[in-house]
């Protein structure tokens, strides 16, 4: 089996927010359909997407997102401005987002690499 790797890149901005994250690229931990590790990563990247609208309240159009799931790519940005309440509301989000990440990393750190960048 290649041993493949997810890339994650979260993106923060000057004051410190996140506003930007984009998963790239497949774990290569077992067939496609068993591979645990991509399974964990594409739930918790499509929840959060979801969640954005769902739960922070941000319009679907106003976010910029792209899906690649054949070459396993998301790819989303919030918009820069959005009023204070629900700024909050995306960080608490986008770090919970972060913080799976984190778990999944130190779980099966050959599999998936986490990087930031400045937005």
């Amino acid at each position: 089996m290649v041993n493949r790797m997810i890339k994650v890149i979260i993106f923060i901005n000057k004051e410190g927010y996140i506003g930007k994250y984009n998963i790239s690229g497949h774990a290569g931990y077992d067939a496609k359909g068993k591979d645990i590790v991509c399974a964990a990563v594409s739930a918790l990247a499509q929840t959060t997407l979801i969640s954005l609208v769902e739960v922070c309240g941000i319009e679907e159009n106003q976010i910029e997102y792209f899906i690649d799931e054949e070459k396993g790519i998301l790819d989303v940005s919030i918009p820069q401005i959005i009023d204070i309440d629900t700024r909050d509301k995306t960080e608490v989000v986008l770090r919970t987002l972060e913080i799976g990440i984190k778990s999944i990393q130190k779980s099966y750190p050959e599999f998936i690499i986490l990087e930031y960048g400045e937005v």
